[in-house]
């Protein structure tokens, strides 16, 4: 009988600190998920222009290259270059379905990649989003 009681309470401690491991740092965890989500939120909704981008990327650097052609001054967030910047993909991939860089938003609408933005570009409907002929 005194070992069963042992391992009860052996097992109830286990379960409580198993409980605390999980559960204790959860709204950290939520809080900081939180925060960054609601950069990305902000950033696509407070400037005309956003480019999610990392510095060293050929199709990044060719948005903001068609961006520099038409006289456009995006906010760009290069990820490589912060420490959320893995978050903030993974913000995109529940926001747009992708996580893949760039990320191109022109007054709160997703326009793509840089691809996309080209096609945009060539059938008008970048300048029609910029208010530009």
């Amino acid at each position: 009988m005194k070992k069963r009681g042992w391992q009860s309470r052996f097992l109830v401690e286990a379960v409580g600190l198993l409980f605390f491991l999980l559960l204790g740092n959860a709204p950290t965890a939520t809080e900081a998920d939180h925060s960054v989500s609601a950069f990305v939120q902000n950033s696509i909704f407070s400037n005309k222009i956003v480019i999610f981008s990392k510095s060293y990327c050929p199709y990044c650097l060719r948005a903001k290259r068609i961006f520099a052609d038409l006289n456009e001054q995006p906010f760009v967030v290069e990820l490589d270059l912060r420490d959320d910047g893995a978050q903030i993909q993974y913000i995109l991939l529940d926001l747009v379905g992708r996580r893949t860089v760039p990320q191109i938003f022109v007054n709160g609408e997703h326009i793509g990649g840089a691809d996309d933005l080209k096609a945009a570009v060539l059938s008008g409907q970048l300048q029609q989003l910029l208010g530009t002929s």
